[in-house]
């Protein structure tokens, strides 16, 4: 498995739109285990997404996905910029 855990800062006042389109259309991305997407309670422009994919080749095929494209063109105006980033190898989980 593959996992991605990042946090991205909306510009002021956006964050909740931001998370509006990222997600848009999460169902169908072949591959992908999990996506999460979460406010930073300690910052008001901050968002947090962990991801867990099958493997990092469904994840980069995902991001040619056509509506996968329009989120990212309409997100990249309500996005200030962004904080950590990690890779990660996830063993197990469970979505309830």
């Amino acid at each position: 498995m593959y996992g991605l855990i990042g946090k991205m800062i909306a510009t002021p006042g956006e964050r909740d739109a931001l998370i509006a389109i990222l997600l848009e259309n999460v169902s169908g991305m072949s591959g992908c285990l999990s996506y999460i997407v979460a406010k930073d309670p300690a910052d008001a422009d901050a968002i947090w997404i962990t991801e867990v994919w099958d493997s990092a080749e469904s994840h980069k095929a995902s991001l040619s996905l056509p509506a996968v494209r329009d989120a990212i063109t309409r997100a990249r105006p309500l996005i200030a910029g962004f904080g950590e980033h990690f890779v990660t190898e996830p063993v197990s989980g469970q979505i309830i």
